[in-house]
Order: C-alpha cells, then sequence, then structure tokens
C-alpha cells in the first residue's frame, strides 16, 4: 500500500459557502480523504477517473452547501487517498463508498457522480438501492466515443510525468486542450490537490497511473445496460456539448449516447449544461451544473 505524507494540505478550504473540512477516515485496506461540507440531507459526490474530490469544490461553492452536507472522496489510488497494488474493480470503489457512508453514519444519501464517477454512482445505486434516494449522473454514458482513450490521453499523461516544481507541473498543465484556456482558483486547487513533492523539489501527480488503468479495466467489464435498467431510484443525466479539446473537436459524451442512456433508465430525465467535459465542473458550467442538481436532488 502506497502513502502520501509529504502531500501538503490545509484544514479547511475558504469558499463564500461554509467551510470544506478535509478529513481521513480508514476503510477497510484503504486510508480515504474526503472533502466534508456542513449543510442538509447529505449528498456524496464521486469523480472522474484520474481526477480528485477538489475536482467538486466549484460547485459545492456555488450553492450545493449548505443545501446539502456534502462528502466527496478521493477515490483508492488518486490524490491523498492511499492506493493498495491492486483492487481497483467497480466491486472494490462501492465498497470503500458504502464504508465511508457506514463510517460517517450515514444510512441515505442522494448520490452524484461525473464520468467514472457517474458509472460508480450507476453501479452503487443498481446494487445498494436501500442507500441512495436520487442519482445524478454527470456526462457519462453507456455508449462512449470511438476516440474516447485518444481524447483522453492529454490529461491521462500528466500522471506519468515529474516536472522541476509546482510553477511548471502548473504551468504544463494550464496548456491542456480540454480546459480551453479556463484558469482560474478553483482549476488551480484542484490540480495542486494532487501534487506531491519530491525530496529535490521536483513534482508529480500522487494519483496512481496504475491505479487509473485498472480502474479503467474494471470499468470495461461491467454489463452497463443492465445495470442502468436496475437502477431504480429517479435519475439526472446531465450532458456536456462543448468540444473535449482544440475547435472541432466532439464532446466526450455525444448527445444521441447520453439521450439513449437517459432512456434506457426506468425513470430518469436528460439536461444539458455549459461547458465540456471538465469545465462543467468549474466556472459557469458551475453554477450551472451546481443550480441543477440541487433542483433536482431536493425532495
Amino acid at each position: 500500500m502506497t502513502t502520501h505524507p509529504d502531500v501538503s494540505m490545509a484544514s479547511t478550504i475558504t469558499t463564500s459557502a461554509p467551510p470544506i473540512a478535509e478529513r481521513r477516515a480508514r476503510i477497510g485496506d484503504v486510508e480515504l480523504f474526503y472533502l466534508d461540507a456542513a449543510g442538509g440531507g447529505p449528498l456524496v459526490l464521486l469523480h472522474g477517473l484520474s481526477a480528485n474530490a477538489h475536482s467538486f469544490a466549484a460547485i459545492i461553492a456555488a450553492g450545493l452547501a449548505p443545501s446539502f452536507r456534502v462528502i466527496a472522496p478521493d477515490l483508492r489510488g488518486r490524490a491523498r487517498s492511499s492506493g493498495p497494488a491492486t483492487g481497483y474493480s467497480m466491486p472494490d470503489h462501492a465498497r470503500d463508498v458504502i464504508g465511508l457512508m457506514d463510517h460517517l453514519r450515514i444510512e441515505h444519501a442522494v448520490l452524484a457522480g461525473h464520468s467514472f464517477g457517474g458509472y460508480l454512482g450507476i453501479y452503487l445505486a443498481a446494487n445498494f438501492p436501500n442507500r441512495f434516494t436520487r442519482l445524478i449522473v454527470l456526462d457519462a454514458a453507456i455508449t462512449s466515443h470511438p476516440r474516447v482513450g485518444e481524447m483522453l490521453k492529454p490529461s491521462l499523461d500528466r500522471l506519468g510525468k515529474t516536472l522541476p516544481s509546482e510553477a511548471a507541473y502548473l504551468e504544463s498543465i494550464k496548456a491542456a486542450p480540454y480546459l480551453g484556456g479556463l484558469w482560474d482558483d478553483n482549476v488551480e486547487a484542484y490540480f495542486r490537490a494532487e501534487l506531491v513533492r519530491n525530496a529535490d523539489g521536483s513534482t508529480q501527480s500522487a494519483t496512481s497511473a496504475a491505479a487509473v488503468a485498472q480502474a479503467a479495466y474494471g470499468l470495461a467489464c461491467e454489463p452497463w445496460l443492465h445495470l442502468v435498467q436496475q437502477t431504480r431510484q429517479p435519475t439526472l443525466l446531465l450532458n456536456a456539448l462543448e468540444g473535449y479539446g482544440p475547435p472541432g473537436t466532439p464532446p466526450l459524451m455525444e448527445p444521441t449516447w447520453a439521450k439513449a442512456t437517459a432512456a434506457a433508465f426506468p425513470s430518469a430525465k436528460y439536461d444539458v449544461v455549459p461547458g465540456n467535459h471538465i469545465t462543467m465542473l468549474f466556472g459557469a458550467g458551475a453554477a450551472a451544473t451546481a443550480s441543477k442538481i440541487e433542483q433536482f436532488a431536493r425532495p
């Protein structure tokens, strides 16, 4: 098992919303880092394949807290959570989420997941129906773009890089085509959350490339149409329509496939938000995404 004791971490994130506490919990064979924002009924947020909990800081600040008590973990092997050498299937991730809810004495929650987290949300909602009251899927579909590997490569490539400093690491991210020039405090904080500094001052991502590869394989092993059809909770599927890359690049989740996925659920609504697969969580995209989650998640 690997840990990242040299990753710098403040005790809270200060935003215009209530402070977001940063906590850790031992869940089975991993130590999970998670964000905990005080508020009303519980809302569990699950991040993307190589992302971390801080990808949600902007939508939390945009109104999800204090409307909800928001719990957002770093999944095993990502950022500030520890990572065993193996154990990255959907059942492994699901046990972590249920274990964290049990640790926090959360019996029922609204569940929302972005990208890989959306698939994990579907898996959890189908297999633990009594624990989740509603499901929000952010830009995930049961049919993927034939170029999805190529389109995700610029983001995944950062996991294998060691750069001379934090500043150099962040500068390399700023130029990423999938950000489309968007860079603000929340985007920077998201990428800073995954940084680990080496003794010589060089910097790399604490997220394990091997863990991400295993998680991607685990995702591909699941019968997604069957799981979608077994999901009984009211469901909202939000689709980001802007291109995921340079001008002319298509959305990562094409509307045709996203609509077909929504139609396969027993009870689902399809809606769109501004931004692309990443920027839907930041800037103007964050405000719109938070608003639609809040409206749907309220009883």
